[in-house]
């Protein structure tokens, strides 16, 4: 494995992150949005990722490296929440306001996470970068 097939693996491994912390911030904007009746009701969206094979890119590598990829946005399966509050203008008749099934404390866990490993991939950039220069000075 050479040092700039580390770096796109950690390169891939910020993307992926980003977007994590993109789609947490967007649950956690819409954290209080109630829902008109009969309107679809906002839901936590979740980030898959799987392997990325970088095979297109070393042919002839005996080793290929594989970083990580988004490769969908999905919606919870969990069901909104029923909560109680009459004075709420998209209340129905029985007082209750459909609210989305977003947890702060999940949300917050998941946003840590996703901040370390973003963390750890700049981490291992920066090495490989250092690894590089060292090279190079052996070089001179």
């Amino acid at each position: 494995m050479n040092f700039f097939s580390a770096i796109d693996i950690s390169a891939s491994g910020l993307v992926a992150q980003r977007m994590r912390m993109n789609v947490i911030s967007e649950n956690i904007s819409k954290i209080d949005a109630a829902q008109e009746n009969g309107k679809e009701p906002s839901v936590r969206k979740e980030v898959v990722l799987a392997p990325k094979d970088f095979s297109g890119i070393f042919k002839d590598a005996m080793y290929r490296p594989q970083g990580v990829e988004v490769v969908d946005i999905v919606k919870s399966k969990d069901s909104t929440k029923m909560v109680y509050n009459p004075s709420h203008p998209y209340a129905n008749k029985d007082g209750f306001v459909e609210m989305p099934n977003i947890n702060i404390i999940m949300e917050m866990a998941e946003m840590l996470s996703a901040s370390r490993a973003y963390e750890a991939n700049v981490t291992a950039i920066s090495s490989a970068k250092e690894m590089i220069i060292k090279t190079l000075e052996i070089g001179k």
